[in-house]
């Protein structure tokens, strides 16, 4: 049982504004006496008037009122911000149990001077989360029909909305549940609010660096003289403790000497002077920090306390936060670089977000060779706020970036970084290379499913479904980025190569299968123009040899009338250079080629073995084959993703949501966790429509026997033992044609035992949840029976699943083709397995507690399907959701 302290830190939480600004929300306390009673004394006679439907004295009984909620009959949220370094009340909402306790009246007030930021409605949001886990469905409001303002927070929020007028009062019921619709409209709203709090740090005017040393080495002065030598377009000024001048510019020995305001504040202090100069820095205005400090959450338990201090301070002054514990920004719109990196990046279309800094500096390095240039740089540090889910948010909207690069080796909210990415990879692409993916691998699980599982399998579904390609390597991650930013999208997989190799040819073709690629049928018509241009002794099939005679002027002729072809996607161009030609002929030809064709086909151009060669000009450039194949296997990923319906998550309105979470609070009790009872299991698995055989619990052989003659022969006959691998410990029986037989089973495997009718003639299936960590629950689908772990070609798919994930999952890898008729076999109902994941996700959404779940075998038919065996195991969901709730 939590203790009212930790049940208050609980529902701490941090929320976004339109304007950018954060607030801090929490439960208030008997000490918040004070500060309430002066918030609801400062606000005006009109809001008031409205608040309380006539004026009202401030009293303590009222004050008291709101005070120490139990959130059973009571919820209350306060907002504060800091001011003048004192937190201060600003908003308060709070909801009252009716006598149906399924509802509950609803009521806000907000300072005169946030009114009309987006507080009531962030109050909204967050009493009614709130609510739902108490067991409230519907809010009731009474509102005066004079208060628009408030009647707008309630239309706008996004709920199921109900309106009554009378006389001169509106009355609204609103329908508290997460709709889509209400996580879309949260969504648009986080996305306007992100989008402003990040202007200052990529739109800066004026640029302060805490900690600017004069003395040559040091990181605070390194960094400021990057920004200057990099030609800001804004002002900058160095803080320092004597005030002395930094790279010709004047220095400043405190904030109150500044001339002007601060856009952003960069700090490189000391990890313990931290605190105090950001402090100073909020206290001036600043809204936009980054700390490039170390000595906090990455040192340990003493660190992380330090950095929930310094958010903590950040976010009651209503600012951001980049870091700490990172190497700054860089930004190519106003020429700055705010970085202790050597040098400038070159100006491009790339916006680059690194979770560590020496590699963000090594990508960035290669690029640089590579010709990609950025429109921004991001070493995001430890994260204490700003996150690439932020940072996916501002570039959506960024004009002036088309392409997105993230190195991670977290994830802080993978649900939203999930809806945030299938969202903007609509428009633009997301290039991810995820560190750190088998730290979580090695934990113990008694599952099929969960023994499947890992962090890897639950980030290779997250990008999956939200269309982010995944790279496995550095060198894939800028192969494909090169890819992106200089050809346009192949319309298909269909790829033609060109060499003056054979063996260099077959190897690129092995590739390019391997990549899920296919080779194009060039046209009659193509082969007959490349004969024209060719030696006899030349392959005009694909791939097309051009032998090693082959000159520029060869490569010039021959693209051409392969990019013409209507069944070519793409071309990989091979050239190794032979006494005949030179690499740079070739390159130019090749550029000279792609400008005068009159098609939008890409061309990837790989000149092996020469260095001398810089980037391709109107082609990408590769120094391998299978660099290429790789990376244009990935691009058409994208277009196979782009042309999949986004899908929707299907409403099931038969669930039974109250009775399963009843039946899975009493098999816990107080312990962890623990293994459902077969009773239980089917019971759940009842409440959400998963078609399950009949079965009864017998204790004793007599008992298991007259079961079998109820429910049918022939009967199958398994331990009811919680938990076990039935078949692994030799505790089922099948087939069992007699009474006598029964019998016999019940005897050997030990009451008590579960009886069942034999179920047959079917594909024996997987279908499971297993709740990972970070990620929370993964639906599996797969090959089922004893031979699950034996092919190991479970799926994973992160739970909501809209109708094309379930579809997708049905289809995909061994399972698929069993699914589909395998040997002549009839295919199964797609759409009733289907609707059992559908099922599975919203159970594993609803009841956290649900840790690992198998339905296996799962038998399907032509007419159906239906669970034989279930194995649930639940466990106290202890994880922390944060305080950032965006």
């Amino acid at each position: 049982m939590a203790t009212p302290i930790e049940a208050a830190s609980a529902r701490t939480r941090d929320v976004i504004l339109r304007d950018g600004r954060t607030l801090r929300l929490r439960p208030p306390a008997a000490s918040d006496h004070e500060r309430v009673r002066q918030f609801f004394a400062g606000l005006s006679e009109r809001s008031r008037y409205l608040r309380f439907h006539g004026f009202r004295d401030v009293d303590d009984a009222l004050v008291r009122a709101q005070l120490e909620p139990d959130w059973d009959e009571l919820g209350v949220l306060i907002g504060e911000l800091d001011r003048d370094g004192s937190p201060e009340v600003v908003a308060l909402a709070s909801y009252i149990r009716l006598r149906d306790r399924s509802r509950a009246e609803v009521a806000f007030a907000v300072t005169d001077e946030l009114q009309g930021h987006g507080v009531g409605t962030r109050l909204l949001e967050q009493l009614a989360h709130d609510a739902q886990r108490s067991g409230i469905a519907v809010f009731e409001a009474e509102t005066l029909a004079t208060d628009a303002p408030m009647l707008r927070v309630f239309e706008g929020a996004g709920f199921a909305i109900r309106r009554r007028r009378e006389g001169g009062t509106v009355e609204t019921e609103l329908q508290i549940e997460s709709s889509d619709d209400y996580l879309a409209r949260v969504d648009a709203r986080d996305h306007v609010g992100i989008s402003a709090s990040l202007q200052p740090f990529f739109h800066p005017a004026s640029v302060a660096v805490v900690g600017a040393s004069p003395r040559p080495g040091s990181i605070g002065g390194e960094l400021f003289r990057n920004i200057i030598s990099g030609g800001f377009t804004g002002v900058a000024y160095p803080l320092n403790r004597p005030g002395a001048p930094v790279s010709g510019v004047a220095g400043f020995a405190d904030w109150s000497r500044l001339p002007g305001p601060v856009d952003l504040a960069v700090v490189c202090v000391p990890g313990p002077a931290v605190l105090d100069a950001v402090g100073a820095a909020l206290d001036h205005g600043v809204r936009a920090v980054c700390v490039i400090s170390a000595g906090f959450a990455e040192t340990g338990a003493d660190g992380a306390a330090l950095q929930e201090r310094l958010l903590a301070r950040v976010r009651g002054a209503g600012a951001r936060l980049i870091g700490p514990n990172c190497l700054g920004l860089a930004v190519a719109g106003v020429r700055m670089n705010a970085t202790f990196a050597a040098r400038s990046f070159p100006p491009g279309r790339i916006g680059f977000s690194s979770q560590s800094g020496a590699l963000g500096l090594a990508v960035l390095e290669t690029a640089t060779r590579r010709g990609l240039g950025l429109s921004a740089f991001v070493s995001v540090g430890n994260k204490a706020d700003i996150s690439s889910n932020d940072l996916l948010e501002f570039w959506e909207d960024d004009p002036e970036t088309d392409l997105v690069l993230l190195y991670m080796e977290s994830f802080g909210n993978p649900e939203r970084f999930g809806r945030i990415a299938r969202r903007v990879a609509r428009t633009k692409p997301i290039l991810a290379l995820k560190g750190g993916t088998t730290s979580q691998g090695a934990r113990a699980a008694g599952s099929h499913t969960a023994a499947m599982a890992g962090s890897d399998a639950a980030v290779d579904a997250l990008f999956r479904q939200a269309g982010v390609i995944r790279s496995r390597t550095l060198e894939e991650l800028l192969d494909v980025a090169s890819l992106l930013s200089s050809q346009p999208l192949p319309k298909g997989n269909r790829v033609a190569i060109v060499s003056n190799a054979g063996g260099l040819g077959i190897l690129c073709t092995d590739a390019c299968v391997g990549a899920g690629l296919e080779l194009a049928g060039l046209s009659a018509d193509t082969q007959r123009r490349l004969r024209e241009v060719l030696p006899a002794e030349a392959s005009v099939a694909n791939p097309v040899d051009m032998l090693g005679s082959a000159t520029a002027a060869t490569y010039e002729q021959a693209l051409p009338v392969v990019l013409s072809d209507e069944t070519v996607d793409a071309v990989i161009v091979l050239f190794v250079p032979p006494v005949v030609a030179t690499a740079s002929d070739v390159a130019e030809a090749l550029t000279r080629a792609v400008a005068a064709a009159e098609w939008t086909t890409p061309v990837l151009g790989v000149i092996v073995g020469d260095h001398t060669v810089g980037p391709g000009e109107g082609y990408a450039r590769f120094e391998y084959p299978e660099s290429a194949a790789r990376a244009l296997g990935r691009v058409v990923e994208r277009r196979l993703w782009l042309r999949r319906p986004a899908g929707t998550v299907p409403r099931l309105d038969d669930l039974r949501r109250a009775d399963a979470r009843e039946l899975v609070e009493v098999a816990l009790g107080s312990a962890a966790s623990a293994w459902l009872d077969a009773d239980t299991a089917w019971a759940v698995l009842g409440c959400y429509g998963i078609p399950c055989v009949p079965q009864r619990t017998a204790g004793s052989a007599a008992a298991a026997a007259a079961a079998a003659s109820e429910l049918g022969l022939p009967a199958v006959v398994k331990t009811a033992a919680a938990g076990v691998h039935k078949s692994d410990t030799g505790g089922v029986e099948l087939g069992l044609r007699s009474a006598r037989a029964v019998r016999a089973a019940a005897a050997r495997i030990g009451p008590p035992v579960v009886v069942q009718a034999m179920a047959s003639g079917g594909v024996e299936l997987l279908a499971g949840v297993v709740r990972d960590p970070v990620f929370g629950p993964l639906i599996a689908f797969g090959p089922g029976g004893t031979q699950a772990e034996l092919f190991r070609d479970t799926r994973f798919s992160l739970a909501p699943l809209t109708d094309v994930d379930a579809r997708e999952l049905v289809a995909a890898g061994a399972a698929g083709r069993l699914v589909r008729g395998f040997r002549g076999a009839p295919p199964c109902d797609q759409a009733a397995l289907a609707g059992v994941l559908h099922r599975l996700a919203a159970l594993a959404t609803d009841l956290p507690e649900v840790s690992e779940l198998d339905l296996n075998p799962l038998i399907a038919g032509p007419d159906g399907c239906v669970a034989v065996d279930a194995r649930v195991r639940v466990a106290r969901d202890r994880r922390d959701p944060g305080r950032k709730t965006w």
